[in-house]
């Protein structure tokens, strides 16, 4: 008997569980995971909001069972589902360090699980979720799916569809493959997809029996509710209590589940009695569904199937949606971290994770554990007659005081400008003369070439190694003359994308931001080539968008300008206004200066670009 517990003190496992609850106290309930948690020794992730928590934790059984009981002494979390597996220790350091299980990570964040890749909107109300089935209701209901409809609609001709709320690769090594019942695979590369993959897809929803399932049950809660929530036509939805795990419990053999059960900890997977393989191999296509290599697109670092062998000859990979998408091995010139380089394509940008994000809240402070996984990439578009390298230079307070959560990136515009100089002044971009001398010399000293997002209509935008004297003084309010070359631009942008991407936003500064701002406009019909997800605009105006409604452009944005009293020669207070007055409100910061034509890096504005980008981290 002695032996036996030993066994039982030093036997390892993982523990998950969820609850949707209003937390009083969010605090308190902080201190009790930090404190219990650590003296268990307990490792994983803690996420608690104002709505509920979530936890992924493993360590001895023993351990897991005590914190079990502490946690169902309080009464918020009365009818928790605590689903605990035995499993051997994390062996690779590799894995564990990826899936959290080195450390223990608690952290408070608005949403359990990130619905939207839209911050900004308010999440699905999870007490409209659909109706739960336990594990033997969903196998039944699969089983005889037209007894289940002739109950639920009798009078209504409607069918069963299965909707598997789960990411791409997941989905690749483990699914319900039930005969006579349509399935549907949003094939989505995280869970904040979802939100536009129903919004593109209701009518394949609209009218029937939606099914739903994934992991542990937490993803379908907010998915179901927001499907309810569409009315009319989308009542009738169900989701599967418990998840697959709860489902593999109770059919070991796997019941109408194959393949591998993709799990977020370091058992990475976790299969039935058959031994059927689902997955098969990137490259060659052999069968294979082992994630544990943790080999990953080399865009958008999704998690790839690629064999030992197929491991040997390369290193670098394309996923399915990348592959979609068209992206392929180039070359594009870009200024990140320091000096200019030439990034050959692929290349192995930072590990992005690909699991569902927790989105974080500025108004609440970070707790242990919560340095960001990884940095945004912000690709950043310099205003008229400027360059990659001198906006790094005047952006590089900025991007000092946002090294701990991005990483920005520089790139030339396509249209190249003459060189012109107003004799007499050191800047000839924004000086202004009433007269010039009759026989003026060029500045003594080189200068580097200057480039434009937008150009005007009797522009060539072909470049030359002399100077030219400007025929006139520079007008401030040149840039409403610039409404040429947008086309190219654009297509130079998607080949930025496509070759050095993936990148989470994009910020734009005084004529860049005009070109964001047009990009933004058509985001919906650049999905697929140009996908990010905020635009930062500073000292923006608007060109090109004279069909824009007020409020009609639908992407999380900052705007930043100079007041009234910000004496901004450049670009009107007022014009950049009204540019911010296009973009959704509900989804729209704007922060006003009083320096200028500038991108502000003191407090309070710093603040407040660094409050808007966690959002996205």
């Amino acid at each position: 008997m002695a032996g036996d517990s030993k066994d039982e003190d030093t036997e390892y496992g993982v523990l998950l569980y969820y609850k949707f609850a209003s937390i009083p106290d969010l605090d308190n309930l902080f201190t009790f995971f930090d404190s219990n948690c650590r003296s268990l020794s307990l490792l994983g992730r803690v996420r608690l909001s104002p709505n509920g928590v979530n936890v992924t934790v493993g360590g001895k059984l023993s351990s897991l069972e005590k914190h079990i009981a502490a946690v169902s002494a309080n009464i918020l979390f009365e009818g928790t589902d605590f689903k605990l597996a035995s499993c051997q220790q994390p062996s690779n350091d590799k894995i564990a360090k990826e899936c959290g299980f080195t450390s223990l990570s608690i952290r408070v964040v608005e949403e359990l699980v990130t619905f939207s890749c839209h911050p900004l909107l308010n999440s699905p109300d999870v007490s409209n979720a659909g109706k739960h089935l336990s594990a033997a209701e969903f196998h039944s209901v699969i089983q005889d799916a037209g007894k289940f409809i002739e109950k639920e609609s009798p009078n209504d001709h409607r069918k069963l569809v299965l909707l598997d709320a789960r990411n791409l690769y997941e989905t690749r090594i483990g699914k319900f493959q039930p005969p006579n019942v349509q399935t549907l695979d949003p094939e989505i590369r995280q869970y904040s997809d979802l939100h536009a993959w129903i919004d593109n897809n209701s009518e394949e929803l609209r009218g029937n029996c939606v099914l739903m399932y994934c992991t542990g049950g937490i993803r379908c809660e907010t998915a179901s509710a927001y499907i309810r929530s569409k009315g009319d036509g989308f009542e009738n939805v169900f989701q599967l209590f418990g998840g697959i795990q709860r489902y593999l419990e109770q059919f070991p053999d796997g019941g109408f589940f194959k393949g591998k059960n993709f799990v977020f900890d370091h058992r990475v997977s976790v299969g039935s009695l058959d031994a059927y393989i689902l997955g098969t191999c990137l490259l060659c296509s052999s069968p294979f569904d082992d994630y544990s290599s943790r080999n990953r697109c080399t865009y958008c670092r999704m998690l790839v199937l690629v064999c030992n062998s197929c491991q040997k000859k390369s290193s670098q990979y394309i996923c399915e949606l990348c592959q979609k998408n068209g992206k392929t091995v180039g070359s594009i010139p870009l200024i990140a971290n320091g000096e200019s380089q030439e990034l050959s394509l692929p290349v192995e940008p930072e590990d992005v994770p690909t699991a569902d994000h927790a989105g974080f809240l500025p108004q609440l402070p970070w707790r242990h554990g919560t340095q960001p996984s990884r940095k945004l990439r912000i690709l950043c578009l310099h205003g008229f007659r400027q360059n990659a390298s001198s906006f790094k230079g005047r952006t590089a307070s900025l991007a000092k005081k946002l090294k701990t959560i991005a990483e920005l990136v520089f790139i030339n515009a396509p249209h190249e400008l003459p060189f012109f100089y107003q004799p007499g002044l050191g800047d000839p971009d924004y000086c202004a003369l009433s007269s010039l001398p009759p026989n003026p010399s060029p500045p003594p000293n080189s200068c580097s070439k200057k480039f434009a997002w937008l150009i005007s209509p009797d522009s060539s935008s072909q470049s030359g190694t002399n100077w030219e004297i400007a025929d006139s003084p520079f007008d401030p309010l040149q840039y409403m003359q610039q409404t040429d070359g947008f086309d190219p631009s654009l297509a130079y942008l998607k080949s930025v994308f496509s070759q050095a991407g993936p990148f989470d936003g994009i910020l734009g500064f005084s004529q860049g931001a005009a070109m964001v701002a047009s990009v933004c406009a058509q985001k919906r019909t650049l999905k697929g080539q140009m996908d990010f997800r905020f635009a930062i605009l500073c000292s923006g105006f608007a060109l090109k968008l004279a069909d824009c409604e007020k409020g009609s452009i639908n992407c999380p944005s900052l705007h930043i300008f100079g007041n009234d009293q910000g004496n901004d020669r450049q670009i009107s207070s007022q014009a950049s206004r009204e540019l911010a007055s296009l973009f959704d409100d509900g989804c729209s910061v704007v922060v006003e200066h009083e320096f200028g034509h500038i991108i502000p890096t003191r407090s309070p504005y710093i603040d407040e670009i660094k409050d808007f980008l966690h959002w996205f981290l």
